[in-house]
């Protein structure tokens, strides 16, 4: 495996009982670089994400981190390793309040571990240390959005599974955490995004991967990408390009 990758599928084919969804998938993620996953609905992004996150479990095919195969490892083992995942829509303890949510994100810690790592987390959010003791449920969706990242940031993982964190939430918060993603990866996590606001997305990213029907279609820079006239298309269903 190539030294600059940090995630490696190789001939990845997963799915639900005979229903597959990748059907042997193949790419590679940069490390420190925010890798995004487009293609139209039904082409498996989010399936990468919860295969990747253990979720799901390949029935053939093998999934590297950092050159080390993590194949069919579950959840608690891939947090260990250092992979976090924010899922898609909201995720938090409602009744609870801000920092017992971030207590909970730090449950595999201990709790001295996770107290000591609170305050590094609320220095990328400072709204949310405003809000410290304000119940979950009472946060605006982008504030919301900032806790679920908060609590994966206190594992100080290598690498952060992010799904559609833009749902719900207005243009200036997207752009904000789109800010927040790539201020990550410029310290070096490795982020791997799906998101369906594209141009805007785009335009933080590194990288992009095109899938059609658990396929690679497409693999290139997310600034060649942008001006690309295939684009459009990629939620069409209709593009057919080399990788």
């Amino acid at each position: 495996m190539n030294n600059n990758y940090c995630i490696e599928f190789n001939d990845v084919l997963a799915g639900y009982k005979d229903f597959m969804i990748l059907n042997n998938l193949s790419f590679q993620a940069k490390r420190g670089c925010i890798t995004l996953l487009l293609g139209p609905n039904g082409a498996g992004k989010s399936t990468v994400l919860k295969t990747l996150f253990g979720l799901l479990k390949p029935r053939t095919g093998r999934i590297y981190l950092d050159g080390e195969e993590i194949t069919g490892l579950n959840q608690k083992e891939l947090l260990a390793k250092g992979i976090a995942f924010v899922p898609q829509g909201r995720n938090l303890f409602g009744q609870l309040s801000v920092f017992e949510n971030l207590e909970l994100g730090g449950i595999t810690l201990g709790m001295k571990t996770t107290h000591e790592r609170i305050p590094e987390v609320l220095a990328f959010f400072p709204r949310l240390k405003e809000r410290l003791n304000s119940m979950a449920s009472s946060l605006s969706g982008g504030e919301q959005k900032q806790l679920e990242i908060g609590r994966a940031l206190l594992l100080r993982p290598k690498v952060i599974l992010i799904d559609e964190p833009s749902i719900g939430l207005s243009p200036l918060v997207v752009q904000d955490v789109f800010k927040l993603l790539r201020k990550l990866a410029d310290q070096g996590t490795t982020v791997l995004m799906v998101e369906q606001n594209v141009k805007s997305a785009l335009k933080y990213a590194d990288e992009a991967i095109a899938l059609e029907s658990g396929q690679k279609v497409l693999q290139k820079d997310a600034a060649d990408l942008l001006s690309d006239p295939h684009l459009e298309r990629l939620f069409l269903g209709a593009v057919q390009v080399n990788p």
